[in-house]
């Protein structure tokens, strides 16, 4: 009987940015009053001499917002490496590891108080915060402008007003402007109570600024993507094409995120994200293959072979169940219609 092989096991790796540094941000626990020094803020203004745009209560008189220069506090660094191992069990320890363990990102308290005045390899962290101020922070005080490749922004929806903020992993039911659930940070609950007093006319506030912030952070190679339902999808398209122009959409993206029927009419099954460039024409992008086998999932038109010789036939009954092995140096292919000609004219 024949050995079974075992599977070949893959290393684990992380994406690094060996050769950079960034500046220190302190531990969010050291940081006080003495400490952390009013920075005071930075104005950022839009241009009014735009294309036709989407308008909203409170839009025209919007021109410019101030955004307070605060410090970034590390709430965790996140190392993935550790979270696979530990996954894993191959690490040789068998206690519960910490997700968030990065030992090597971790200076003595010494150093930690000194904050920003000294440099640290590129880590991942978790910031708790209004990602307003934060972004504002990694333009003004960490010179992050230019400099980032991809932004994900998840926000609400801008359909149900209230806050669905979870502060404790030990209370799934919270309610909105409940003092019990409140958390305890101020930043925290500028990010994530949702108390838009003109409802989808601050939403859309909201999100103007935001995205504005975020062009800023871009570099010229960047994409951005914006998760939205269909409810506000329309709206989120229109401001973004405002801030980084029609001609930087790159591509509405659809995901499905239920199957089931919840409404008495035509249900909702997908969710989407909206694509854009920072320029499209320096846009960084991998296209996406599908690998196919003979047989399976899209390779089952492929039925003819094409030889070292350049003669062309048909796959045997066994070439295609991979019963006999194909040719040296043979390609397969199939044979489709030509769904567009292009033809110069001298």
């Amino acid at each position: 009987m024949a050995k079974k092989s075992s599977p070949q096991t893959k290393p684990i790796e992380q994406y690094d940015h060996k050769g950079t540094c960034r500046l220190n941000n302190p531990p969010a626990g050291l940081v006080s009053a003495a400490t952390e020094p009013n920075y005071g803020t930075k104005t950022y203004s839009y241009d009014p001499h735009l294309d036709p745009q989407l308008q909203w209560a409170g839009k025209a008189e919007h021109t410019s917002f101030e955004v307070p220069t605060v410090s970034l506090h590390v709430h965790e660094r996140i190392d993935p490496r550790t979270i696979i191992r530990a996954a894993k069990g191959s690490n040789g320890d068998h206690r519960q590891a910490s997700l968030f363990e990065f030992s090597i990102e971790n200076p003595p308290l010494r150093e930690a108080v000194e904050f920003y005045r000294h440099r640290h390899n590129w880590s991942n962290r978790l910031v708790a915060g209004d990602s307003l101020l934060v972004m504002n922070s990694l333009l003004e005080k960490e010179g992050m402008a230019g400099k980032v490749q991809m932004i994900y922004i998840d926000p609400p929806y801008g359909i149900k007003y209230g806050s669905n903020f979870q502060p404790f992993v030990n209370r799934r039911d919270v309610k909105d402007r409940k003092d019990e659930d409140l958390t305890s940070e101020p930043e925290m609950i500028r990010a994530f109570r949702d108390t838009w007093e003109l409802g989808i006319h601050s939403y859309l506030t909201y999100l103007r600024d935001r995205l504005l912030l975020v062009r800023e952070l871009l570099t010229e190679s960047g994409s951005v993507f914006v998760q939205i339902s269909d409810e506000n999808v329309h709206h989120v398209r229109e401001i973004m094409d405002e801030v980084f122009g029609k001609e930087n959409f790159v591509s509405l993206i659809t995901f499905a995120k239920t199957s089931g029927q919840s409404s008495t009419l035509l249900s909702s099954t997908s969710d989407y994200l909206v694509w854009y460039a920072r320029d499209i024409s320096r846009i960084k992008y991998r296209q996406l293959y599908l690998e196919k086998q003979l047989g399976g999932q899209g390779g089952s038109a492929y039925s003819r072979i094409q030889l070292a010789s350049g003669e062309r036939r048909s796959l045997t009954k066994g070439e295609r169940s991979g019963q006999i092995a194909l040719p040296e140096n043979s390609q397969i292919f199939r044979i489709d219609n030509l769904g567009s000609v292009l033809i110069n004219h001298t």
